[in-house]
């Protein structure tokens, strides 16, 4: 019986299923949504809302095995110290950045 955080559905001959009304909430999708699948190398599959945006092929696919490697080795992750941190304010100092604000010709 799943709990809180589960939910459950059954696949017809057709291999089709309802995705649950709790899933649909948690994903925020509606009718004519897309929903991509992740498959792990440990076999389980990540159910998630596909975005329109553009994403950069490689860029993801090293995201995801460093995702992957964490989940599988958490014992590799080690805090950065607090040496490292003032390293990094002392280069970047006073430095304010606009995320928001459109990039100028030469840096497109």
């Amino acid at each position: 019986m799943p709990n809180a955080n589960e939910a459950e559905s059954t696949l017809t001959d057709r291999y089709q299923t309802t995705i649950p009304e709790a899933v649909r909430r948690a994903l925020r999708v509606g009718k004519r949504d897309r929903i991509r699948y992740t498959i792990r190398p440990n076999g389980e599959v990540v159910l998630g809302r596909a975005e329109d945006v553009e994403t950069d092929p490689v860029l993801a696919r090293f995201l995801g095995f460093l995702a992957c490697d964490m989940e599988e080795h958490p014992e590799r992750l080690t805090a950065v110290d607090a040496a490292f941190v003032e390293r990094l304010r002392s280069l970047v100092g006073e430095v304010q950045v606009d995320l928001d604000a459109p990039l100028s010709e030469d840096d497109e």
